[in-house]
């Protein structure tokens, strides 16, 4: 079974997708407003709102008649949080790099 994170960065890897999410960023719409701006079929958007909904990125909420979604910005903060851990390590596994040539070089010029 996926983790949510996993299930995140999966919705997140298709640009369609981010594209929804950067639109519903600007507030709630429908899902004919969402496809609009794409080339593809109202089966294949809706495809692509169900990834981000198992996801937990987007709600469905009731409005009359309609189903407007809604981002969900809190979903992504655990992805936020891996990511910062991640770049913390690559930050200090680059550190330790320099530190390495700079020695080196010190060692070659002496040498």
């Amino acid at each position: 079974m996926q983790s949510l994170l996993d299930m995140t960065f999966a919705a997140l890897a298709d640009p369609t997708r981010r594209a929804i999410l950067i639109r519903l960023a600007r507030g709630d719409t429908t899902v004919a407003e969402l496809q609009k701006p794409f080339a593809i079929s109202q089966p294949a958007i809706s495809k692509h709102l169900k990834v981000l909904e198992v996801a937990g990125l987007i709600e469905r909420r009731q409005s009359a008649q309609s189903r407007p979604r809604h981002l969900n910005a809190a979903a992504l903060n655990e992805a936020t949080a891996w990511l910062r851990h991640v770049r913390t390590l690559w930050g200090d596994s680059f550190d330790q790099l320099d530190d390495f040539l700079n020695e080196t070089r010190s060692a070659t010029e002496e040498g």
